[in-house]
């Protein structure tokens, strides 16, 4: 996953499908031990903007964090609903399945 990737047309997109807290969500999918500062890099956001998606992500009961030394280490629910009613019949854990193509969430 890179940020700010070129589209067909070579410009930088203005808009994405999903949101900041979808991007944070899926790197700290594919690497629950990613650090903070990786995870503003491969999303495109500051390091500030990451700590409070994390804060919103755990206060919502769809990531835990836990302390293992220096590092955090990062657990999904995936068996949570999504958070807008559009799309509230579908699970955190369908919505990873469906754009990285494998579940290992709770």
């Amino acid at each position: 996953m890179t940020a700010r990737k070129l589209d067909e047309t070579g410009k930088t997109p203005t808009w994405t499908f999903l949101s900041n807290h979808s991007h944070v969500l899926i790197c700290l999918f594919e690497n629950p031990e990613m650090r903070v500062r990786d995870v503003a890099d491969n999303v495109g956001i500051t390091e500030r903007a990451v700590q409070k998606i994390i804060v919103d992500l755990e206060e919502g009961g769809i990531l835990t964090r836990e302390k293992e030394g220096r590092r955090n280490h990062y657990s999904i629910s995936g068996n949570r609903p999504l958070r807008h009613p559009v799309e509230s019949h579908r699970t955190v854990a369908q919505l990873l399945e469906m754009i990285v193509g494998k579940s290992k969430t709770k």
